[in-house]
């Protein structure tokens, strides 16, 4: 069936409605009918033009003069209503997994090989290239503050709004500083221009991570690296390690998430100043590494050594800008997460729900990811109404983002669901994850 003409769901009160239940079971399409014209507004018209069946049968049907019993019929009923196809007993119909929870690792955009011309009001990128080669200045301490600050500003509309659409402005200005590294300015003004191009290249290769496009990632954190390394900025190339390591884990690579993160804490801890909160943020690290291997011992010794690093950071510490969102909210939430990878809900559940009710508002994937690692450990818990709630309230914030990485999560709650799927408070959810989330 074509995109535009693909059925409306039905309303989730009218399929967990109890009647409507028990007239699926028995297959009493008469009731069925009717219950879609009281409750969903679907008239018998729409109906026969639904189920590509003529308007005098959907009429007799409803009338009790006949009866649906061909399976290729009951199929048609089933994909037209978008009834789900266990409440009919079918097999699960293939529009029932939203399009949208497709997480393989996704390729780079080709580019077209003939691409359109630019809209003649705009000057040409060579014009472009030719008026900043000329009016180009030596870029002082004002400049260097801005592009720091854009930095910061696009951090926080990628919490916002996942990083996708930001991409092509980070990777501009990060090719932009680039191109004044290849000019003789002074050493400190070098120094800091290879800090903010390593900023950037960072960012970028987190944008590629949270789209799960990862070959692409694992190039900007290289060069990330090797930006940071021009300078020998031992932490931030912890920092850069440490993205590498999370990204493991999120691949299921546990062995090269620890690896990354051992190296990250020797790198941090040859680097003059580095403060307790960037050793805490590491050792989170090598937990969620340590946890995803099964390793309890070793991941319960990580989490005591990220709370003991954290007790000593104190208000007046020289962090660096990139590890400032690890604060006690952030050291809770992980916590709790690593609790939840090894399988221990009754400790997590505690700590994500008191870490969600402290958490700034403006992070909407930071509450999406949470707030579905708090439905996850319910659901372990075996608290089916509670984790569908939970989950439901972590759609709006996913709706309102675009990261693969919070599909990828929707994915793992929504495979957990499916021994329950036949039950309402699942069937609500699910109707609800396809309202939000739509092919």
């Amino acid at each position: 069936m074509p995109e535009t003409s693909r059925p409306q769901e039905l309303p989730a009160r009218l399929l967990t409605d109890a009647e409507m239940i028990e007239a699926c079971r028995v297959r009493d399409f008469a009731r069925v009918f009717r219950l879609v014209k009281a409750r969903a507004g679907i008239y018998p018209s729409m109906i026969a033009r639904r189920c590509d069946l003529t308007p005098s049968r959907v009429g007799e049907v409803m009338a009790g003069r006949r009866q649906l019993v061909h399976m290729d019929v009951i199929e048609r009923v089933a994909d037209g209503l978008r009834i789900p196809g266990h409440m009919l007993g079918l097999a699960r119909r293939s529009w029932e997994t939203p399009t949208a929870l497709t997480v393989s690792e996704r390729q780079p955009p080709q580019e077209a090989a003939v691409q359109e011309p630019a809209p003649a009001t705009l000057p040409g990128s060579e014009v472009d290239s030719f008026l900043a080669l000329a009016s180009r200045a030596d870029p002082g301490p004002s400049t260097l503050r801005a592009l720091q600050a854009s930095i910061e500003d696009y951090w926080r509309r990628d919490d916002q709004h996942g990083g996708e659409v930001l991409r092509p402005a980070v990777v501009g200005q990060l090719r932009y500083v680039v191109g004044l590294l290849h000019d003789g300015y002074p050493e400190p003004i070098r120094q800091e221009l290879y800090g903010v191009a390593a900023e950037l290249a960072r960012l970028t290769g987190w944008t590629y991570f949270d789209a799960r496009q990862y070959s692409q990632a694992r190039a900007y954190f290289a060069e990330a690296l090797q930006l940071a390394k021009q300078v020998d900025d031992r932490q931030f190339i912890a920092n850069v390690l440490a993205c590498m390591s999370l990204q493991a884990t999120y691949q299921d690579k546990p062995g090269d998430a620890l690896a990354y993160v051992n190296a990250a804490q020797d790198a941090a801890r040859g680097a003059p100043g580095a403060t307790p909160r960037v050793m805490s943020m590491l050792s989170m690290r090598e937990a969620f590494a340590h946890a995803t291997l099964g390793s309890r011992t070793a991941t319960h010794a990580a989490l005591s050594e990220a709370h003991r690093q954290f007790d000593c950071t104190r208000p007046g510490d020289s962090d660096p800008t990139w590890v400032r969102y690890f604060d006690e909210p952030k050291l809770i939430v992980d916590t709790g997460i690593a609790h939840g990878r090894l399988g221990e809900a009754a400790t997590a559940e505690p700590l994500i729900a008191d870490a969600l009710r402290r958490e700034s508002d403006s992070n909407q994937r930071g509450r999406a990811f949470h707030t579905l690692w708090l439905a996850r450990t319910q659901l372990q818990r075996g608290k089916l109404e509670q984790a569908c709630r939970t989950a439901t309230d972590a759609l709006e914030h996913a709706s309102a983002i675009a990261s693969q990485r919070v599909t990828g999560h929707l994915r793992e709650f929504y495979d957990q669901l499916g021994p329950h799927r036949n039950e309402p408070t699942a069937i609500a959810f699910e109707a609800r994850l396809r309202e939000l989330l739509p092919a």
